[in-house]
């Protein structure tokens, strides 16, 4: 990889809040116009990771830079170019669309203020919203208003935790289009997820638990990695079938989907071998692809199990 290809380059970054080690010894590099995605359980140092890579939040130990500046000596370079959009709607309900955005631009001193404004309402289509209150929007449209905010002073790394948490499907398809288009003009952006579905958009995935980084790279080499093989089971009674499978040679992982149990395991002929006992009985079984929340879900469940 090309050093000017760079955004971020940070390596063994640690936080410790009290007694509580959040981050240990991260180390990753995002690459310019790269969408990378962050996933994990609650309090699992997400959050504090995505901070300190660009500068947000100084590390107890570690080194890096963001943007080309040093991550703890030049953080005030390094906010000046960086847009955040926070899980929580953080702005003004009693002030229009237009009224929010243009007090955000004031804040920081954006040039051509009215201009940059009519820009955002144009690109992110909230025009027809410019003089509707913001207490009065939908989840969805409070999401794109944000979108806008974070943009106005044309930062080059969007930071974005959870941005889509309580919004309808459809206003989230959206939304991830935006981030796409934004990736094409080599916007970067560092977004937490917990939706698989948009984990598989992002360029690049993280999985970090217990602030410990498990995993990274795209989501067919994270899925190739972990070299799980999985089975749909079927058939009358799936809490009997799932009582059966426990413990049985070659499985490693039952997740109930739908109609169906999911078996997983990386030991495919023993794994085979158990099922093939409840087919003799009834039971349907079929070979389909192991995907990426069947990857996270086995990462959670093996790392829960060594700090258990």
């Amino acid at each position: 990889m090309n050093a000017d290809d760079l955004l971020i380059d940070v390596h063994r970054l640690n936080k410790r809040f009290g007694d509580r080690h959040v981050v240990k010894d991260l180390s990753m590099q995002v690459r310019r116009g790269e969408i990378f995605g962050f996933l994990g359980p609650n309090g699992s140092g997400k959050t504090t990771s995505m901070r300190m890579m660009c500068g947000l939040l100084t590390p107890d130990s570690g080194h890096g830079t963001c943007l080309g500046y040093d991550i703890t000596k030049q953080s005030r370079e390094i906010k000046r170019r960086v847009g955040y959009m926070t899980q929580r709607f953080t702005y003004w309900e009693d002030l229009t669309v237009r009224e929010n955005l243009d007090f955000v631009a004031r804040l920081y001193e954006v040039r051509r203020r009215r201009e940059r404004v009519d820009r955002m309402l144009d690109e992110l289509r909230l025009g027809s919203r410019a003089k509707q209150l913001a207490g009065s929007l939908s989840g969805g449209w409070k999401q794109r208003l944000a979108l806008a905010a974070a943009l106005l002073q044309e930062p080059e790394l969007l930071l974005l935790d959870e941005p889509t948490a309580g919004v309808d499907p459809s206003a989230r398809r959206e939304f991830w289009e935006e981030l796409h288009r934004l990736a094409a003009r080599g916007i970067s952006v560092l977004v937490s997820t917990h939706y698989m579905d948009e984990a598989e958009r992002c360029h690049k995935l993280a999985y970090i638990s217990y602030g410990v980084l498990l995993a990274q790279g795209e989501a067919r080499d994270l899925i190739r990695q972990q070299a799980l093989h999985t089975w749909a089971v079927s058939g009358a009674n799936l809490v009997g079938l799932n009582d059966r499978l426990q413990g049985q040679p070659g499985v490693e992982q039952i997740v109930a989907f739908g109609r169906s149990l999911h078996v997983s395991g990386g030991d495919p002929e023993r794994l085979e071998s158990s099922l093939n006992e409840l087919k003799a009985e009834g039971a349907v079984i079929e070979k389909i692809d192991t995907s990426l929340e069947h990857v996270f879900l086995h990462l959670m469940k093996d790392v829960q199990s060594e700090f258990d």
